[in-house]
């Protein structure tokens, strides 16, 4: 009976060892996640804030997207400048072989002006009638300095001794009539009448002027 109890008493003395033991690892091991859990905790931190935020449409965003359609406009805009200047660089270049092609050996030659807007009063409308009738811009330089020496373009301008009337200096004036019966005075008739004249006998401004020059009369 004594060494049954012995027994027993061992038994709980053992038991009382591994409670013991077991309530001692469980501390050990709380205190450790413990510490694990308070140095995790500022590395997380720091990670997290050295992470980009992603854009949530703010306002630099926004000022980025406008500047960017504010050059993309100006560009466009260059651009489209670039391409009529170099139209217009075709256009008078065109005009200008065109004038060459026209004129007959022998006939003078001049710059061609940009357009008709360079003249005013008379001379724009011959030079605007001048192109309406087939005519090459570069023959405008002819035309002006013709009709300059005829009637330095007044429409009211006469020879008493020949006849001769208006810009053009028709003899007679009365020929005129067929372009309008406002012919004495009004310059589109007379511009028109004499644009037809120089076509079917000079063929162009330019043959006109080059006669004239040779021989004081056209």
């Amino acid at each position: 009976m004594i060494r049954l109890w012995q027994r027993v008493g061992k038994v709980r003395a053992l038991a009382v060892l591994v409670l013991v033991a077991g309530l001692v690892g469980g501390l050990l091991i709380a205190n450790r996640q413990t510490q694990h859990n308070a140095t995790a905790e500022p590395v997380q931190a720091a990670d997290a804030a050295s992470l980009p935020r992603a854009s949530s449409g703010t306002p630099s965003a926004d000022a980025g997207t406008t500047e960017a359609q504010s050059k993309a406009q100006d560009a466009a805009s260059a651009a489209a400048a670039q391409a009529k200047a170099a139209e217009d660089a075709a256009r008078k270049k065109k005009e200008e072989e065109a004038s060459r092609s026209t004129r007959p050996a022998g006939e003078p030659s001049y710059p061609a002006p940009a357009s008709c807007g360079v003249y005013t009063g008379n001379r724009n409308t011959g030079c605007t009638l001048m192109v309406a009738a087939g005519f090459a811009l570069g023959q405008m330089p002819c035309l002006d300095k013709l009709w300059q020496k005829e009637s330095g373009w007044n429409p009211l301008s006469h020879n008493k001794s020949s006849g001769a009337h208006g810009i053009p200096q028709a003899v007679p004036g009365d020929k005129m009539a067929a372009y309008g019966p406002d012919w004495y005075k009004d310059a589109a008739t007379q511009i028109k009448w004499g644009l037809n004249y120089i076509k079917g006998r000079y063929k162009t401004p330019c043959g006109a002027w080059g006669h004239s020059q040779n021989t004081g009369w056209y």
